[in-house]
């Protein structure tokens, strides 16, 4: 599980606190304790004494911001349910290419089909395969071609007990 800034900041404060409160405590000991390596409270503690407690602070994370918010990317799923080609596709199965385009279409923006497996991923989604099924199957018929026809060919078989 993967814990928010805020909840790794007050694991990192509540580390500190540990080793304030009783000085009897080890920084092993602590790591034990909140679940992360000793290495992981020793900069810790360095980060405080150097700086404090706003040395501890989350930090804004740089890098690019999403093209879409989360909550617009939510709506993601119930679009893939409709299926592919309710979206004008011939076959319905989901590529990323395909998923690109539907997502230009519904929210304007561009994403690399490359990318949309991210994006899938990021919503709890995974690959499927798909199953490849004729249109003309008959299931009645199979059924009975298995009850009837294949004990009977398994009979003629060269080998097979009779």
């Amino acid at each position: 599980m993967r814990l928010t800034s805020e909840q790794l900041e007050e694991r990192r404060m509540k580390a500190i606190e540990m080793l304030r409160e009783d000085k009897n405590l080890t920084q092993a000991e602590v790591a034990s304790r909140v679940g992360v390596t000793k290495g992981a409270v020793a900069q810790w503690v360095a980060a405080y004494r150097a700086g404090g407690r706003k040395a501890l602070k989350s930090r804004h994370r740089s890098g690019r911001p999403p093209k879409l918010e989360r909550k617009v990317l939510k709506r993601l799923p119930r679009i893939l349910l409709e299926g592919a080609e309710a979206h004008g596709f011939e076959t319905d199965v989901w590529t990323t290419s395909r998923i690109a385009k539907v997502i230009k279409q519904e929210f304007g923006v561009s994403y690399h089909p490359d990318h949309v497996g991210r994006l899938l991923h990021q919503l709890g989604l995974s690959w499927q395969k798909p199953m490849v099924r004729a249109k003309e199957r008959d299931d009645e018929a199979i059924r009975k071609w298995v009850r009837e026809e294949w004990p009977r060919l398994k009979k003629g078989r060269p080998g097979s007990p009779q």
